[in-house]
């Protein structure tokens, strides 16, 4: 009979339990505060511990200060700068004369690939000698630059001067702008729009010839910004300005009319690109913005030629106002200057307490009578034709304390007239020969002075 052995799987499952309990101990221990593990023994094996790994390697760095030192020796001021390179850390030192060129240097390191940072320790030199060494030699260099460069500075100065004469030809032919605009204002404005864009164009192609012109988008820009700026500050100047292309365009007025203008009387002198100037009847000199004018009231008493005058008079309660007033009217229309067509009229105003106002009316050329003279010679007349018909024109208060010697006296004027005919004021040989003709000595002064210097109006242009 065969002995029986005991189950082998019993120590291999000894041997698994032991050696998870061995691979856990260590774990275990160092949970277990102030305990630390057991060393491995020889035949165990450790990861080595994580290292934080270099940027650049010595030869990079090698690298990074002799590109910088290349770079430093071909800027102009940068060559006594020293690189030192370590870990791709550049430390800068040395002399430099310019706060700007210790910039650049520290500019340019920092552009390197590979530069971790950049440490600054460079000195500024101020030693006077230097100093001036270099902006000798700079100057001198700036001389010779500008001398090798005086025959381009010729031909560009030669193109834009040809181009000036050019626009100045251009923009005195006035047959084209004549036909362009019968406008003399706007005929200006066009030569003048010429003229400056040969100019111009004379100028880009100067800058092209010296290879300068990135100038003239920076020119442009500050002269867009100035022109807004301008326009802004000069705003009633631009108004002006604008009304006076306006008001050149279609005329409310032409030289020597008489007008009111926001309260101003006058002849007009000229329109010049700012303002409207007047002569007064007294003969001074008005200047009223051409803004003003352009959204003022204008009264123009020359646009047509027949103008009216009225006076009013007064008669007696008693009189016989139907008698009178045909007298009146009889009288005016005798006056040379005054028109036939439409004929004088006049109508009974106001009845007062002492008097009875008539109001007259009468029309006259005025290119042959002055309005003024005819006005004043009718109030005249009439005032002759009352007395002589003993048509009392009482004062209001003294019109019972005087009537009797009013009487008298035009019964005594009356005969002294009859008497000695053409002696008096009034009489038939003075009244023909009353100077009623227009008055031109400001007509005169007017043409002397737009002799002298022209303006924007233009008899030609049409007037509204």
């Amino acid at each position: 009979m065969r002995a029986t052995r005991p189950n082998a799987a019993l120590p291999t499952a000894g041997l698994i339990v032991v050696a998870v309990l061995l691979a856990a101990a260590p774990a275990a221990s160092a949970q277990i505060p102030g305990l630390t593990p057991a060393a491995p023994g020889a035949g165990q094996s450790q990861a080595p511990p994580a290292t934080v790994e270099a940027r650049t390697t010595p030869e990079q760095d090698a690298d990074i200060a002799r590109r910088l030192r290349e770079i430093y020796d071909t800027v102009d001021g940068l060559g006594e700068v020293r690189v030192t390179v370590h870990a791709g850390v550049v430390s800068l030192s040395g002399d430099v004369l310019t706060e700007s060129a210790r910039d650049q240097a520290l500019g340019l390191a920092r552009q390197i690939r590979g530069v971790v940072e950049v440490e600054d320790s460079i000195h500024r030199v101020r030693d006077v000698r230097r100093r001036l060494g270099t902006a000798t030699a700079r100057l001198r260099d700036s001389a010779l630059d500008l001398v090798a460069e005086l025959p381009l500075l010729a031909v560009a100065l030669v193109l834009f001067v040809l181009f000036w004469w050019l626009g100045r030809w251009v923009g005195s032919l006035d047959r084209p702008f004549r036909r362009l605009a019968p406008n003399r204002f706007l005929r200006d404005l066009l030569a003048q729009a010429l003229r400056t864009a040969v100019v111009l164009l004379g100028a880009i192609l100067a800058l092209e010839v010296l290879d300068a012109t990135a100038l003239v988008a920076a020119v442009a820009g500050a002269a867009g910004l100035a022109g807004l700026a301008i326009g802004f500050a000069f705003r009633d100047l631009v108004e002006n300005y604008i009304a006076s292309v306006l008001l050149s365009l279609r005329q409310p007025f032409l030289p020597g009319d008489l007008v009111v203008i926001e309260g101003h009387e006058g002849k007009v002198v000229r329109l010049n690109s700012r303002a409207t100037i007047l002569i007064t009847l007294d003969g001074n000199h008005v200047r009223i913005p051409n803004a003003q004018v352009f959204k003022g009231v204008i009264l123009n008493y020359t646009r047509n030629p027949r103008r009216r005058f009225d006076f009013t008079v007064g008669v007696g309660v008693d009189a016989d106002l139907a008698a009178a007033l045909a007298l009146a009217l009889d009288t005016v229309g005798d006056l040379d200057g005054v028109l036939a067509e439409p004929p004088p009229q006049g109508w009974i105003d106001e009845l007062g307490d002492s008097n009875v106002l008539l109001h007259l009316f009468a029309w006259i050329d005025q290119r042959d009578t002055e309005w003024a003279k005819a006005r004043g010679e009718a109030i005249r007349r009439v005032k002759v034709a009352f007395d002589d018909a003993g048509i009392a024109m009482p004062e209001p208060i003294f019109n019972v304390r005087l009537e009797q010697r009013r009487e008298a006296e035009a019964a005594a004027a009356k005969e002294a007239r009859a008497a000695t005919p053409g002696a008096f004021p009034g009489a038939a040989g003075d009244q023909e020969t009353a100077d009623l003709s227009a008055d031109t000595h400001l007509d005169r002064e007017v043409a002397e002075e737009r002799a002298a210097e022209g303006d924007l109006l233009n008899a030609e242009a049409p007037v509204e």
